[in-house]
């Protein structure tokens, strides 16, 4: 790992300069922003594998910004990390739900950000290669390239970490995911995310899969499993 391009929105200059210094000292390259609208402007030239966003930023906040990235082909699968002082349970959920791959709090350790960036880097190499397989379990499919799910070919909008859940789910029917299993594959280890929150989850994403969402299985103490046809 090594020489993979992070871009840093942050209207904090001495935050801005610590982050930096960081990722040049890991043989990071970088560049950074203090507004959303800069930063995506210049998306529509150049490229980076990792982008750092503050929340509170003047003008576009950062989870516009990370919406946007999100639901934009050219940069959907650029790895998004937060960078905030908001820790509320509700302000990470949000992050998350949005597409974040990380949510770190202000203060924050460095070093602990850099190893955060290096398993993002990680996981997104590891799905870079599970997107490649497409996945059709009865009446829907799931297209893991393009984001896409389908129930009788009609289309189902889900969230990034819906998707990532079904996806774990419907690419191994019949086993059985524990909660925490299923937030560390949608979104990494040591996720200040609850049990409930998971369950919220699998209700939204069975209402969206409409009668589909019966191959969602809670398995009961333990998760969830998808049907094994």
């Amino acid at each position: 790992m090594g020489r993979e391009r992070v871009f840093i929105v942050e209207d904090d200059e001495d935050i801005q300069e610590l982050i930096s210094y960081n990722l040049v000292r890991n043989s990071f390259t970088v560049k950074a922003f203090t507004k959303g609208e800069e930063f995506l402007e210049y998306l529509e030239t150049d490229a980076c594998d990792l982008a750092i966003l503050d929340l509170m930023l003047p003008g576009m906040d950062g989870l516009e910004i990370c919406k946007k990235l999100k639901k934009t082909p050219r940069t959907e699968n650029i790895a998004v990390i937060m960078l905030t002082a908001k820790g509320e349970e509700s302000d990470i959920i949000t992050g998350l739900e949005l597409g974040a791959d990380d949510y770190i709090v202000k203060p924050f350790s460095p070093k602990v950000l850099i190893a955060r960036i290096k398993a993002v880097l990680r996981r997104k190499e590891q799905v870079v290669e599970l997107k490649k397989e497409n996945v059709t379990v009865g009446e829907i499919q799931i297209v893991p390239g393009r984001y896409e799910v389908t129930v009788n070919n009609e289309s189902v909008e889900l969230t990034a970490s819906e998707f990532k859940a079904l996806h774990l789910l419907a690419g191994r029917p019949g086993w059985v995911f524990t909660r925490y299993q299923i937030v560390e594959s949608v979104h990494g280890q040591n996720y200040p995310v609850t049990d409930r929150s998971v369950d919220v989850m699998m209700v939204s994403l069975r209402k969206k899969l409409k009668t589909a969402g019966r191959y969602i299985e809670t398995v009961r103490g333990i998760g969830y499993r998808f049907m094994d046809k």
